[in-house]
């Protein structure tokens, strides 16, 4: 799976620009905000139909423009796939294949992403939703089924929690059980991914920081919350957790049980990540647990997706570095830096320099 070719217009700070990438590392160097972040934005949107970085699309457009436009030319096992994003102020059209789609649901799945940047320490340091968002965004790109009852979860916990703040008590716990149906029902397929999906992860970001410490500490990832059986059994066990709150949920005025809820266990030798780690250990984890999405989009799509390194190495000792491109050898790399030089040491690459969202040569 790789991108061929990259065309932005009126995209953040491009006029009109067209990358050509290589089949392994592809580094965009050049100065601070030059654009090379947008870049490796325009890559990710095309394979999410969404930004990391923003909340409304309209931001996306180029100052004094009308509208912008994101394509890739790609190649997965398939074939090739040609991607279009039309973005104007209140709405966006994409395509694919020339074809518009209805839902992000369509767009999955057609190039996989990885994306990882400094601010993805938030994954180790901050709340549960950073992780959350982290194993939502990753199981939906392969799995239309979760990113389906994710947003039907998602509307009917908002319906849910509107109804909480009714002051009719009696309509409220007489309306209740038919929501939590609905809900139950999303929430088990949510639950149970994100199972397979940690099951998966786990000893591959066991073995990649292994990898990058050297073997000096070791990463342990898991679910804070177990849920046992099928998909059927799980729905049982939360409506039953729904009901057993229903006091608290009214109190509060929204759901406080559920996969909106939940969250993950990441320990380094035995230790909180979240509350103890360092910056180089919370850096090194959660270089650790993209590498392992990685090989999971490996098992489950039999090709590699595209890994967007932004601003990386600059967070990175020389001797992880050095690891690093090892790791990435294979794949097709879209990699951010400064100063190329400094961080390649001799790995073969194609060199794309950016100057003030333009391609020099």
């Amino acid at each position: 799976m790789q991108i061929k070719k990259l065309f932005l217009q009126n995209f953040r700070n491009y006029e009109n620009e067209r990358f050509d990438f290589s089949e392994g590392l592809n580094v965009l160097f050049g100065k601070n905000a030059q654009g090379k972040t947008n870049c490796a934005e325009a890559v990710f949107y095309l394979c999410t139909g969404a930004s990391l970085r923003i909340r409304h699309d309209k931001q996306l457009i180029r100052i004094g423009a009308e509208s912008a436009r994101i394509t890739a030319e790609a190649e997965n096992r398939y074939g090739r796939v040609t991607i279009e994003a039309d973005i104007y102020e209140n709405k966006r059209e994409i395509r694919v294949n020339g074809s518009k789609i209805a839902k992000n649901a369509d767009l999955m799945g057609h190039i996989n992403s990885v994306f990882f940047s400094p601010g993805e320490l938030r994954l180790i340091q901050d709340g549960p939703d950073e992780r959350r968002r982290f194993m939502n965004i990753s199981i939906s790109q392969t799995s239309p089924a979760y990113y389906t009852a994710l947003l039907r979860y998602n509307k009917i916990l908002d319906q849910r929690n509107t109804l909480l703040k009714n002051h009719d008590v009696s309509m409220v716990l007489d309306t209740l059980p038919v929501w939590d149906e609905q809900l139950c029902k999303y929430a088990a397929v949510i639950i149970k991914k994100r199972a397979e999906f940690l099951e998966k992860l786990a000893p591959h970001a066991k073995d990649y920081h292994a990898f990058l410490t050297d073997g000096a500490e070791e990463l342990i990832v898991r679910p804070d919350r177990k849920y046992e059986g099928d998909e059927t059994e799980i729905a049982k066990t939360l409506m039953r957790r729904l009901e057993n709150n229903y006091e608290k949920d009214l109190r509060l005025g929204f759901t406080t049980v559920g996969p909106h809820r939940d969250d993950l266990d990441v320990l380094i030798g035995g230790t909180d990540a979240k509350a103890y780690a360092s910056q180089g250990q919370t850096r090194t984890a959660a270089l650790a647990l993209k590498l392992a999405e990685v090989e999971i989009f490996k098992s489950l799509s039999g090709e590699s997706p595209i890994l967007v390194l932004d601003d990386v190495m600059s967070e990175l000792d020389l001797p992880r570095r050095k690891k690093l491109l090892k790791c990435v050898s294979g794949i097709q790399t879209v990699l951010t830096c400064t100063h190329a030089e400094r961080v390649l040491y001799g790995a073969e690459c194609n060199k794309i320099r950016i100057e003030n969202g333009r391609i020099k040569a």
